[in-house]
């Protein structure tokens, strides 16, 4: 049986490359990247152009767009052209493409804006003995911001739904916590946030997998961390995805 086609945006970052290595051999992943990839069918161009980007989804059922500005110091015009202008121009390739499902790689940022105040300022500072208890974030909270790359990625969920509400585009928002390259928490507030290659890996593949019937929805995707203030027991009764690792297994 022939791979399922997926087009992923960005994949030279380093959540397309937890993709290649837990999921490498279970899709047919193909890249819609600047540089090129050596043993992936890579179409080069700028996701701020969108007659440019058109071609790379022709006969692709699924699209996950890793594409983005992830700073909060990046001036705007960076912001803009990258994760604002970008993200639209990837829901429009892929509403003229006839894609199925859209998986936005979004972020905990939307809601980090938190952590100005307790009880997650001391989560987020690792002073534990400070909280006593706490009501975790879910999709349903009043989004927070912090700066203007979670501003973006505010829009990029809005803009979801409208195509989703629209034009019939399956699309699913992940509030993705930190990712790092040495894959174990490096700071207090990782503690929190963190999540883990393996876990955001098997979180796409749910998504991939998830029904049809799940026509818009969006995730918190944090691994097992004892102190985590962002809910995922939304994307465990939605589709079915359950966190391996944890943050507190790297508590030196």
């Amino acid at each position: 049986m022939a791979r399922r086609a997926v087009l992923v945006t960005g994949m030279s970052g380093l959540i397309g490359g937890a993709l290649l290595k837990h999921l490498g051999s279970a899709y047919d992943f193909r890249a819609l990247n600047r540089r090129p990839l050596p043993g992936v069918r890579c179409h080069q161009a700028d996701i701020a152009d969108l007659e440019a980007i058109v071609p790379a989804f022709a006969g692709v059922e699924t699209v996950v767009h890793l594409a983005a500005i992830a700073s909060n110091s990046a001036p705007f015009a960076d912001v803009l052209r990258n994760n604002v202008i970008g993200t639209y121009n990837v829901l429009e390739a892929s509403r003229r493409a006839g894609v199925r499902r859209v998986i936005f790689a979004s972020s905990g940022a939307t809601v980090s804006g938190y952590e100005r105040d307790m009880p997650y300022r001391a989560l987020a500072a690792g002073r534990y003995d400070e909280v006593t208890g706490w009501a975790k974030l879910t999709h349903e909270s009043p989004v927070r911001p912090a700066g203007l790359y979670g501003a973006s990625k505010v829009w990029g969920e809005a803009l979801a739904r409208h195509y989703a509400d629209t034009h019939g585009l399956s699309v699913i928002c992940l509030r993705i916590g930190h990712v790092l390259a040495e894959d174990r928490p490096l700071s207090l507030r990782d503690f929190s946030v963190w999540c883990s290659q393996r876990d955001i890996a098997r979180m796409i593949e749910r998504c991939l997998e998830a029904p049809a019937s799940v026509a818009f929805d969006i995730f918190y995707v944090v691994s097992n961390n004892k102190w985590s203030y962002r809910d995922v027991d939304h994307a465990r009764a939605v589709v079915g995805w359950e966190p391996q690792d944890a943050a507190e297994d790297h508590r030196r």
